[in-house]
């Protein structure tokens, strides 16, 4: 139940809380919003300073940080960054970058007050060499196959080489960035004030309803609303214990009440027939539908939900 959508947020705020950051705000500035490419199946934000501060988040950590989001967090430590200071905001774009296929790809970015000269004394000293895109210095980042480049004082972008080259073509203007994505642009008004953040374009939302649904998502019923399901947006909060809120548009009453009705059915069923953890994490689950959007909301206190990331549910739900 919920399981990608947790496994996103859960798997994200592993990773911020694991580079032990701080920050001021989860916003994206202009900048790093232009360095993105448009076509964005998804984009998660964290902000630092909710997520270390929260004894839940270090416990998430723990459990879910997945192999690729580690790889993330040791490019980051090898670039030369004083990671207790200098970033404050983290993003990870997943994007297609070329619309005619379905292939992704992911670019993180990073924001903060960047030490530019220190880390271009300590690549001088390695020997390290730049290559340019127009007039982009990409560096390496040691020997994690990721590389990084500094687009303003505030700014990096790195990733795999074609991610970044995408990255720096959006913000150059070569192609079109996510400024000139005006759906994710608006949903993104929501939600881009919280902890952690997401949102999704159609496909995305699409897929993460197939997985949430589980077998029900193979029912009739949800093939006829699927095409339907257009943007989504989610958010947690670390705060006073642990709050998640899922959004998604539908356009359609029909169809977001449809969808709803399959998650109502689900949380039934896992209060019926779970143990008490999970009775306890259902109880804190309420979803509702109207105006053609669909509202999933979870809510739970440090202690059930430190309860809940040992369960069975849990685990189901991030692998």
């Amino acid at each position: 139940m919920l399981r990608n959508s947790f496994k996103s947020a859960a798997a994200i705020a592993a990773l911020v809380v694991a580079s032990g950051l701080s920050a001021n705000a989860a916003q994206l500035s202009g900048d790093a919003r232009a360095a993105i490419p448009r076509d964005v199946q998804q984009l998660v934000v964290i902000d630092y300073r909710q997520m270390q501060n929260s004894p839940t988040a270090m416990q998430l950590r723990d459990r879910v940080m997945p192999p690729d989001l580690r790889q993330f967090d040791e490019a980051l430590r090898r670039s030369g960054l004083n990671e207790n200071h200098d970033v404050d905001q983290l993003a990870f774009a997943l994007f297609r970058p070329n619309q005619a296929q379905e292939d992704v790809t992911t670019v993180g970015i990073a924001q903060g007050q960047f030490p530019i000269d220190d880390i271009m004394a300590k690549f001088k000293k390695g020997a390290v060499k730049p290559k340019l895109i127009r007039t982009n210095k990409v560096y390496p980042m040691g020997k994690t196959g990721f590389v990084l480049c500094f687009v303003d004082q505030s700014t990096m972008v790195f990733g795999q080489s074609d991610a970044v080259k995408a990255s720096l073509d959006a913000r150059d203007g070569q192609v079109q960035s996510l400024l000139n994505n005006s759906s994710l642009m608006d949903a993104m008004k929501t939600v881009d004030s919280e902890d952690l953040w997401s949102v999704l374009d159609a496909k995305g939302t699409q897929n993460m309803m197939k997985q949430v649904l589980g077998e029900a998502g193979s029912m009739a019923d949800y093939e006829s609303v699927r095409k339907r399901l257009q943007t989504s947006y989610y958010s947690m909060n670390f705060q006073h214990g642990v709050k998640f809120d899922l959004t998604i548009q539908t356009g359609d009453a029909f169809a977001a009440a449809t969808v709803s009705s399959l998650l109502n059915a689900a949380v039934v069923y896992r209060r019926m027939t779970g143990d008490e953890t999970e009775k306890t994490a259902m109880s804190g689950t309420d979803v509702t539908s109207s105006s053609g959007k669909l509202a999933i909301h979870f809510a739970a206190s440090d202690n059930d939900f430190a309860s809940l990331l040992k369960s069975q549910l849990f685990q189901s739900m991030v692998r």
